[in-house]
C-alpha cells in the first residue's frame, strides 16, 4: 500500500472493520448478501472511502478500507451502519420479520487500524529523531522513508 499525499499531511489512513447484525443473525445469504456488498461499495465510492478488501459472511463482514484523514472512524462506521441499514431494509423488507427492533447492525463493532510499519519502526524513528538536528539549520531532519526502507 502506498502512502497519499494530502494538501497539509503524507500518510496513510487504513482500518480492519468487522461489523455484525444485531443478534448475530445469520442474514447474509443469497440475494441479501449480494445486496450488500453491492450497498456497501456504493456508500464507500460516494462517501470517497477505498474499499481495500471486502467480505461479507453469513453473520459479520470484514472490511479492509482506507479513507481521508478528515474523516473520522467513528463517522465512516455511522455511514456505514446507517446507510447501509437503510437501504438494505428497503431492499429486503423480509429482514423486518428477524430484525423486528428496527436495527440491522449490533451496536458493537471491531477495528483496527493497518499500515505497513510495525510497532518497533516506529520506537527506532522516534528515538532516532531525538539525536538529529532540528531543521533549519543546513540538514535535514531524519525521514521516516528512511527507517521503512
Amino acid at each position: 500500500m502506498e502512502l497519499n499525499s494530502y494538501s497539509h499531511g503524507y500518510g496513510q489512513i487504513t482500518y480492519h472493520i468487522v461489523l455484525v447484525p444485531k443478534y448475530r443473525h445469520k442474514i447474509f445469504r443469497g440475494t441479501v448478501k449480494q445486496s450488500c456488498e453491492k450497498v456497501i461499495q456504493d456508500i464507500c465510492t460516494k462517501n470517497g472511502y477505498r474499499v481495500i478488501s471486502l467480505h461479507v459472511a453469513d453473520d459479520h463482514m470484514h472490511l479492509f478500507l482506507e479513507f481521508h484523514p478528515s474523516d473520522s472512524l467513528s463517522d465512516v462506521i455511522k455511514h456505514l451502519k446507517g446507510e447501509s441499514a437503510v437501504l438494505l431494509f428497503r431492499m429486503h423488507p423480509e429482514l423486518r420479520k428477524r430484525l423486528w427492533k428496527g436495527s440491522l447492525w449490533s451496536a458493537g463493532k471491531f477495528y483496527r487500524s493497518v499500515g505497513n510499519v510495525t510497532a518497533d519502526t516506529i520506537k527506532h524513528y522516534i528515538n532516532e529523531s531525538q539525536h538529529k538536528p532540528e531543521v533549519g539549520n543546513g540538514q535535514e531532519q531524519s525521514s521516516l522513508r528512511h527507517f521503512l526502507g
